[in-house]
């Protein structure tokens, strides 16, 4: 079982507990998130299954899509509605307002964090420093904002927004840094991932869900391919003729229509259409990355034995 499912995280559960779930519904060791998700947030979680643990550093998940509600009067330790208050007020922005200071956070930005993140510092993630009551400054980051959506008021002085960012970015913060903008102090009450590069919502399965294709052994049904996210990466085609050379592993020609390909530059390898995993140009050949052989292939494989 290569490949990826598209799972709805429920609020309130850990990434690395959904994995734990995921691993025991499909009896396989090596399952594995691409992307984070608070606890507390809920959403769009990439789950990687068998070999397609190996394909992360190959995913595009730069382009993220979040729905997340502002509670303007109050800013936390944490950013988010969990921690505790740091400051009040009661300079309540309206929605113009608030759309001005969006406008100052689009595009390319400089982030600080809350220590109450799952950011490393000296191979530590600054959270665990935190409940340890340590304080340090927490590095600066440059994240981008592609656009930043106003959908509506909610109660208690809310806004709900929308925001398509790229990778690394933190919403708590951007909610933070929107009540310093707008002269009141605010924090995230609420975050929804709407989607993670190519998985969106509307398509993931939730953990009940999955629990339920489990007991009636349909789960596979669900399971994308492993080169499902991987459409950003070029495409190589070999015939039947190098079979032989492309299932024993062995390092491939760059032929004619590859040309045009960069030194270094990772490929989708594929032998009579189907995807056979990654490799990497060098010179004049391709060397393997990552191996993946078609799940027809691993049948007859295991027949054999």
């Amino acid at each position: 079982m290569n490949g990826f499912f598209n799972i709805l995280k429920p609020g309130g559960m850990s990434s690395a507990a959904v994995v734990a779930a995921m691993r025991r519904m499909t009896g396989i060791k090596r399952v594995g998130h691409a992307g984070t998700l608070d606890p507390e947030a809920a959403g769009v979680l990439p789950i990687m299954t068998g070999k397609a643990t190996r394909l992360f550093d190959y995913l595009t998940d730069k382009e993220k899509e979040y729905e997340a509600v502002i509670a303007f009067g109050s800013s936390t330790d944490t950013q988010d509605a969990t921690g505790s208050i740091l400051e009040t007020g009661e300079n309540w922005p309206d929605r113009d307002r608030l759309r001005k200071a969006a406008d100052q956070l689009t595009g390319d930005i400089i982030q600080v964090p809350s220590m109450y993140s799952a950011i490393k510092v000296q191979g530590e993630p600054l959270y665990k420093r935190a409940r340890k009551g340590e304080r340090i400054d927490v590095p600066e980051r440059t994240v981008h904002i592609e656009k930043i959506e106003i959908l509506g008021e909610e109660t208690d002085h809310g806004f709900a927004i929308r925001v398509q960012c790229g990778k690394g970015t933190y919403i708590r913060t951007l909610c933070h840094d929107l009540g310093v903008l707008c002269g009141c102090p605010a924090h995230m009450r609420s975050l929804l991932r709407t989607r993670s590069g190519l998985f969106r919502i509307s398509e993931a399965v939730s953990l009940k869900e999955a629990e339920e294709l489990a007991g009636r052994g349909e789960l596979a049904e669900k399971l994308l391919p492993p080169d499902y996210a991987l459409t950003h990466l070029p495409m190589v085609h070999f015939s039947a003729e190098m079979g032989k050379m492309v299932r024993n592993g062995a390092k491939l020609p760059v032929i004619k229509s590859m040309q045009d390909l960069k030194e270094d530059q990772p490929v989708r390898v594929y032998l009579e259409q189907e995807f056979w995993g990654i490799a990497q140009r060098q010179g004049n050949m391709l060397y393997w990355k990552v191996q993946i052989a078609p799940e027809e292939e691993l049948k007859e494989k295991r027949t054999c034995e």
